[in-house]
């Protein structure tokens, strides 16, 4: 059975989340403080950690912090208040894998929790495995310490950009679709629009390739999605 670790110390959030990860039929290892949680996660190895960042004992930046400095990569998705986008930006620097903003929507929790979970066992299966690194033309692209230079000049671009040029590559030469990206990058399965992939890959060419209006790498499949080419 699939384990998830919720560290959190609000009793009335802990307990509703552990039960709607029961009903999904996951097994819910709970801790209230980040110390518990983190000897919780040496001893039962979960296979995702749900992760309030504001918490006693050990703040989850610190948990993050501990976890990737010991080279643990079970993937981590924060709990966070509208109020702490700089902390989870750091938290987001610091190794965890993506992030919810409370109140939030328990539908769309459980369908990052999945993605998340698709994510971590497409790469322990080494099937469409996402590539650490990438080079073409003249970019070079380090997916693991997002960084990206163009004619040898760093380029800046933004998580999303580097989560769907990731995935993109994964697939070389294959049509990936726009609900593929949504699916993979955003990690939720109720779309505002699939304008919202498009929006990012124009914004990708504009960065990537020599002439965005006719892309050499980042092609358009019409009425399908996009396909990479190096």
């Amino acid at each position: 059975m699939t384990t998830v670790l919720l560290i959190e110390d609000d009793p009335a959030i802990l307990r509703g989340l552990a039960d709607n990860l029961r009903f999904e039929g996951y097994e819910a290892i709970t801790a209230t403080d980040g110390e518990t949680g983190y000897h919780l996660q040496q001893e039962r190895k979960p296979d995702l950690i749900l992760l309030d960042l504001m918490l006693p004992r050990m703040s989850g930046l610190e948990f993050c912090r501990k976890l990737r400095g010991e080279g643990i990569q079970t993937p981590i998705l924060m709990l966070t208040a509208r109020s702490e986008e700089p902390d989870r930006v750091m938290g987001l620097d610091l190794g965890a894998d993506d992030y919810v903003t409370k109140p939030f929507s328990v539908r769309e929790l459980m369908a990052r929790v999945r993605a998340l979970l698709r994510r971590s066992q497409t790469r322990n299966d080494g099937t469409d495995a996402l590539p650490d690194e990438l080079r073409f033309g003249d970019t070079q692209i380090d997916f693991r310490s997002y960084e990206a230079r163009r004619n040898g000049e760093p380029l800046e671009m933004t998580r999303k950009e580097f989560a769907i040029l990731r995935f993109l590559a994964s697939r070389t030469g294959e049509v990936v679709t726009r609900d593929d990206l949504l699916n993979e990058v955003w990690g939720y399965e109720s779309y505002p629009s699939s304008r919202t992939v498009d929006n990012h890959v124009a914004g990708l060419r504009a960065k990537l390739e020599r002439d965005a209006s006719q892309p050499e790498h980042i092609k358009t499949v019409h009425g399908v999605g996009y396909k990479f080419v190096p």
